[in-house]
């Protein structure tokens, strides 16, 4: 009997590294950076919280571990969406 070939990936999102400056992820074919300063709660956040990440609705990332949610479109234009309050 033969394996069935592998097909597409059906990771919508995946972490590529983590770095001692922050995540680097992979969401819809784009590669995007959490620096540590810009995104402090995953500077202490276990490895494998930072990993258990989804995609919901195509456009929301989730962090069940962390109880953290970031909208792709915050990842594009950090400017335009503060996380911080002022």
């Amino acid at each position: 009997m033969k394996s069935k070939t592998v097909g597409k990936s059906i990771s919508a999102v995946e972490i590529t590294d983590v770095t001692s400056h922050g995540v680097w992820l992979i969401a819809k074919a784009h590669e995007y950076f959490l620096s540590f300063v810009d995104f402090p709660w995953f500077r202490e956040a276990k490895v494998s919280a930072v990993l258990d990440v989804s995609l919901l609705h195509a456009t929301h990332l989730h962090w069940p571990q962390m109880d953290v949610d970031l909208e792709l479109a915050s990842l594009e234009s950090l400017e335009k969406y503060p996380l911080r309050y002022k």
